[in-house]
């Protein structure tokens, strides 16, 4: 089975990156794995980045931190698949431990840069027009240009392989989850699994639902945004369950069984669902508390 060797093999072979003033688990890397017949993972223990390998070409989803670039370039390579053949790089959301790298991935592969459209400015001013900046938060990263403007409903195609980018803003305004299908290494041949990439659900208190004395929304119809995203996040079809961060999906304890059961432990509906539940039970307590101060 080409996927528990890959694991098997690279696994002693993966070391940290030490970075101070970082989360260790954003930069230390683990070996890259199959999950579906064109999708494979090249992040690091939290930071996720995604490798969709086609006929023409190979798409990445996430360039992480701006020091990630030569961890998800070593992941990439170790699979035995070339950085030059990147064509196109997506993102899960314009925060900098997403979009951080991307403008050195799009310097040395020649990638194509597809933003949502609600963080295209955000890119191209490396986070400085995101909404919370300044924040303590948010750290700035080198700016990009953006080839391509995405919209909620976009479809991604290369060579065969259909991704589908999902607006689920809030997070960011631009924030994307991103869907596919895919069949599985072991599965029978006809069968295809819904694969859902949650962009982000998450806020911190410098998140502003609604305007009071002392402070605006953090922008206009964030609540509304947030409340449509976990309505569009209920209604998505997920089999395979997987997201920006591992912490999502469980990713470290799911590979503990992977070497013995492959790509299947990653076929987690239920957990998807109460991932989903929880973030949104997280989000409407909020919402109450801070409607209860305006009146």
């Amino acid at each position: 089975m080409r996927f528990a060797f890959i694991f098997l093999l690279f696994f002693v072979i993966s070391s940290p990156l030490a970075f101070s003033q970082t989360d260790p688990d954003w930069t230390t890397a683990i070996a890259p794995f199959q999950i579906s017949d064109h999708l494979y993972y090249v992040g690091s223990k939290d930071l996720a980045s995604y490798l969709i390998v086609t006929p023409k070409g190979n798409i990445l989803i996430n360039a992480n931190l701006p020091s990630s670039p030569p961890l998800i370039r070593r992941s990439v390579g170790q699979l035995g698949f070339r950085w030059k053949d990147i064509k196109i790089l997506l993102n899960s959301q314009a925060h900098f431990d997403h979009m951080g790298g991307a403008a050195q991935v799009i310097r040395e592969t020649g990638a194509k840069n597809m933003v949502m459209d609600d963080d295209v400015d955000v890119v191209k001013t490396g986070g400085e027009k995101d909404f919370l900046s300044p924040s303590p938060n948010l750290e700035h990263y080198p700016p990009c240009q953006v080839d391509s403007v995405l919209h909620d409903g976009s479809t991604i195609s290369l060579g065969g392989v259909k991704l589908y980018a999902n607006k689920t803003a809030g997070h960011t305004r631009g924030c994307t989850t991103w869907t596919m299908q895919d069949h599985l290494p072991g599965e029978p041949k006809n069968t295809r699994r819904n694969i859902v990439i949650i962009g982000g659900t998450s806020f911190w208190s410098e998140y502003h639902f609604v305007p009071t004395a002392n402070s605006k929304e953090s922008y206009p119809g964030i609540a509304a945004d947030f409340e449509k995203t976990f309505a569009k996040l209920q209604a998505l079809p997920c089999d395979i369950f997987l997201g920006a961060h591992g912490k999502y999906f469980n990713l470290l304890t799911k590979l503990e069984r992977y070497v013995k059961e492959g790509p299947k432990v990653f076929i987690d509906p239920s957990g998807y669902r109460k991932y989903v539940a929880e973030a949104k039970n997280t989000f409407f307590t909020e919402l109450s508390k801070q409607q209860a101060t305006t009146h």
